[in-house]
This record gives C-alpha cells, structure tokens and sequence, in this order.
C-alpha cells in the first residue's frame, strides 16, 4: 500500500526508524475529526427533555432520535470503509464532517421532532464516514507497532473526550439560551474540522481486492432499520397494529436474506465464516448484549432525568460525566491491563460493574431529584464500561489467525455498534411498554374529577404518560401529574433492571464461553507492523477502539 502522496510505507521499519511524513497532521486532525463525530453522537443525551417541552414528542419520537444515528452507524459503516479504502480516507472524512455540518444545521433549525430525525440521521451518516475513515488514515501512517498503539490511544482519547464533553456542551447552551445552540456550535466545529482534514491529512488508499456488496448492503440496512422501527413504535402503537406487524415481519425475511447474501457473496460485507471460531462468536454475542446494556443504561438515565423529572440539562451532563468520562480517564490503565491480565477478565469484570450499576440504578425513587442517588452507579457503569470495550476488540482480535484481524475487528465494531443501537431501542419499548400499562391501570382506579379524568385519557391516548407528565399545572390533565410520574418511574426502573440481567449475561458468557479457549499470541505482537489493514477502518493492531 503507499500514501497518495508517494511516499511507500516500509513493510519492516524499526521502532526508532523516521515517522512518516505527514504523521503530526494527520493524527492531529483524525483525533478533531472523532471527538467531533462523537460530540454529534452524545449531544442530545441531556437534551431529552427539552425536546419532549419544545417539541412536544411522545416517547418513541424521543427514542428515534438517538436511534436515527447509530441506525445510520451501524447499516452503513462496512460500506464507508470501502469507500474510503477505493477513494481515499482523507476524502471519506471530509465528506463525514461536510454531512455532520449539514445534519446539525437541519437539527439546529428543526421545528418538529421528524426533522430532527434527519438531522440525526445526517449525523451519524457523517459519523458512521468518520470513525472508520480516521482511524484507518492514522494505521496508514504508523510505522511500528509503539507508534500505532500511541496514535491509537490518543485518537480513542479524544473520541471519549467528545462523548464526555457533548452533554456539557448542550446543558450549557440550553442554560444560557436555547437548545439549537449548540448544534450551530456543531456545525462550527465540524467546518473546522474539514478544514483541518483537507489541509493536514496524508491521503491513503488500499483498493486491492475491495468491492461493494451492494446485495447485501440493501438486505442488511432495510432488515435492520424496519425490525427497529416495529421494536420502536410496538410499545404505544400497539404490537398488533398492521404497521408494527409489516415491519417486523418484512424486517426478519430481510436479514434472513442477508445471511443468504453473505453466505455466497464474492467479497462479504459481514464475514460469517468467522462464527465457526467460539471465542470470536463469544466475544461477537458478548459485544451486542454487553453495549446493549451500556448505551440502554445512558438512554434511561437521561429520560429518567429529562422528560421525567424534568431536571436542569447541567445536571444530566454532570452525571454523564461518570458514565462516560472514565473511557477517557482510564486508557492508559486500561492499556497496561491489557498486556497483563486476560482480556476476558477484564470483560467479564468490566460486566459485572456494570450489571451493578444498573441494579443500583433499578432502585431510584422517581419522586427524589437529587444527585447523590446516582453517583455510585453511574461510576460503576462507567469505569464497567472503560474495562469492557476495548476487552470486546482485544478478545476478538486474539482469537483469529492475523490474516482475518482486519475483517474480525471490522464485524467486532459492528457488533459493538450494533449493540449500542439495540439500547434506546430496547430500553424504551421495555420502559414504555410498562409505563404505558401501570399508567392505564392506576387511571382507572383514580378519584379525579371527571373533566381531569377525560382530559387525562385523551392526552394519555395522543402521547402516553410522558405527555400527561408534562402538563401544566391547572391544566386540563394535570391532575395526573402524580399517576404518569409514578408509571414512569416504574418503567424506567424495570429498564433499567432489563439492563442489569444483560450486562450480568455478558459477564457470564465471556466468563464461562472462554474456558478452555487459549488467546492466539504470535511474535508478531511485537513485531513492527505493515500498513493498515484492508478493512472497514477499524484495525488488528489497535484493541483500544472505542465508539461510546
């Protein structure tokens, strides 16, 4: 492979040998253009409730909204790294920050939640172009295996950078003016950072043997956004309405066509020949159910605090800072770790924290605003989380010859991401669906007034108990107030609890999944390493890949 500046990348450099030319510029800007992607991935975590008062949403609308970007991420990333190994890594992230800009204008100017969903959607387009396009123009730049573990490191640095200052970020400006600002504050620093790609970045390419799987991108995207889309409108729509029905029935044939697409398919976007390996099919399942319960976790913590309690945005990007400030915090930790302990120790410690921090969370009392509640588990969460991600790609990574590294950590993201995807969706159906049920049966019991009580039903009928929990009070409804904050409360902690058992299952799986499974060590581990990989982006050499 060579840069397309003609400078050929030395296939045995030592450690000491020259950094490539444009080595500085081109991690420099990689590293602003995650942090950016990652600030439009977690900016609308404290925002939540916000969106619900200004726009007026029901619960799914909120959902759809962090759903609409991963759904972009995980349905199209296999695809930009193609694109991005055939035209260039420079020009996939510049094209990813020039979509970011577009995405966060339409969310800075939307006047109804649906346009934010394409704002949302823009964004993680432009994210879902940027993370595999960063990373891989940074490996295509690193001569040995110290200079990519450093690069790597810092670039996972400020993508958790980005995820713990987001919340910050938009709790400010919904402080001091309105939530819409800090999507214009997107939109600069997404300029900036185009800016920064065009100019700073060494373009690389790697087309050798690399073909769109057109069929199955098409199979893959429809079948996962229509099952998401029934999972999501199921809990207020009704699960037996046409609607929820088509959608998860069309849904299943269309991944079952994937599967059949991939099976033949001359240059797979999804490799399933790699699930005869147990420890890489462990580590695949281990990865969706355990980012499941992190990404679930977040979601329900931030509905909990917005559209529920309704609690200032500042507050909600505090305690965002424990769930996700310690991936930030605890890399180089994290790092040593790695070279020392078991990776499926750490994943199923990191597993375990979790698991508790979400039972802990499962018992909140919805009537207390403080903070102090939510300390302890959100650290747990957090610091579970930090052990756990960068365990899923070292796992994965160890148990397959290194001929498939690329491919394995490119289907390992995936599934990490697609994991991440399955937690708003799955929490507010669980959440939602309770809520819903607990706010029917405690309506029907009340002593209200009769104009309450119709009013009540009528709001509860167009937009379920989170719209009757944010009624005015002396509003028609209001008297309901206590009923829906109840309900919620009660939904939200099952979800919680929902996330619980599946962190606890991860844990079990890479616990007991792994016994008798002994990691694939070479010399190569600490050889020098060639160039980057041909793959979505993501690489063999660097296990600290991160996309919280």
């Amino acid at each position: 492979m060579t840069l397309n500046n003609g400078t050929a990348v030395s296939q045995g450099p030592t450690a000491g040998a020259a950094r490539t030319p444009g080595y500085a510029g081109t991690l420099a800007a990689a590293c602003g253009a995650v942090f950016v992607a990652q600030v439009a991935n977690a900016l609308p975590a404290s925002l939540l409730g916000l969106f619900q008062e200004d726009l007026h949403t029901r619960g799914s609308q909120l959902t759809w909204i962090t759903a609409a970007f991963m759904l972009a991420v995980v349905c199209f990333e296999f695809t930009f790294g193609v694109l991005g190994d055939l035209f260039g890594r420079r020009r996939l992230v510049a094209a990813g920050t020039a979509l970011v800009a577009a995405g966060s204008t339409v969310a800075a100017l939307a006047p109804t939640v649906q346009v934010l969903w394409i704002g949302a959607a823009l964004n993680g387009l432009g994210a879902g172009a940027m993370f595999p396009g960063s990373l891989t123009a940074i490996t295509a730049v690193t001569r040995s295996m110290r200079e990519r573990v450093h690069a790597v490191a810092l670039w996972s640095g400020f993508l958790s950078a980005g995820a713990a200052v987001s919340p910050l970020l938009g709790g400010m400006f919904a402080k001091v003016g309105s939530w819409r600002g800090s999507f214009w504050v997107l939109v600069g620093l997404a300029l900036v950072s185009m800016v920064l790609t065009l100019v700073l970045v060494t373009e690389s390419t790697a087309p050798e043997g690399r073909k769109f799987d057109v069929a199955g991108q098409i199979t893959f995207a429809l079948g996962l956004i229509l099952v998401l889309y029934g999972a999501v409108e199921g809990p207020e729509s009704g699960w037996t309405t046409l609607p929820v029905m088509l959608a998860l029935a069309l849904g299943t044939c269309f991944l079952a066509g994937f599967v059949v697409v991939e099976l033949g398919a001359e240059s797979p976007i999804f490799d399933l020949k790699l699930f005869r390996n147990r420890a890489f099919t462990v580590s695949s399942v281990v990865a969706v159910i355990g980012m499941l319960a992190f990404l679930g976790a977040c979601f329900a913590m931030s509905m909990w605090m917005g559209p529920v309690q309704h609690q200032d945005p500042i507050r909600v990007a505090i305690l965002f800072l424990f769930l996700q400030g310690p991936a930030f915090v605890l890399i180089p930790v994290v790092s040593r770790l790695l070279h020392r302990v078991a990776a499926s120790w750490l994943l199923t410690s990191g597993f375990v924290l979790m698991a508790i921090g979400c039972l802990l969370f499962a018992r909140l009392d919805v009537t207390d605003p403080g903070l102090g509640p939510f300390v302890a588990p959100a650290l747990l969460i957090g610091i579970g989380f930090a052990l756990a991600v960068s365990s899923v790609t070292a796992v994965a990574l160890n148990s397959v010859p290194l001929n498939l590294a690329g491919m394995a950590s490119a289907t390992t993201n995936m599934l990490r991401d697609l994991g991440f995807a399955l937690g708003p969706v799955v929490v507010g159906a669980v959440a939602l669906s309770n809520a819903g049920s607990a706010f029917t049966q405690n309506l029907s019991g009340a002593n209200l007034p009769a104009g309450q009580l119709a009013a009540a039903h009528e709001i509860a009928a167009a937009g379920g108990p989170i719209a009757v929990n944010s009624v005015p009070p002396g509003a028609p409804g209001s008297a309901a107030h206590g009923l829906a904050l109840d309900a919620l409360g009660s939904g939200f902690s099952t979800a919680f609890l929902v996330c619980g058992v599946a962190a606890a299952v991860a844990a079990a799986l890479a616990a007991f999944g792994m016994i008798g499974i002994h990691a694939r060590r070479s010399a190569e581990d600490e050889a020098p390493v060639p160039p980057a990989p041909e793959s979505d982006g993501s690489t063999a050499s660097a296990p600290t890949v991160l996309h919280p």
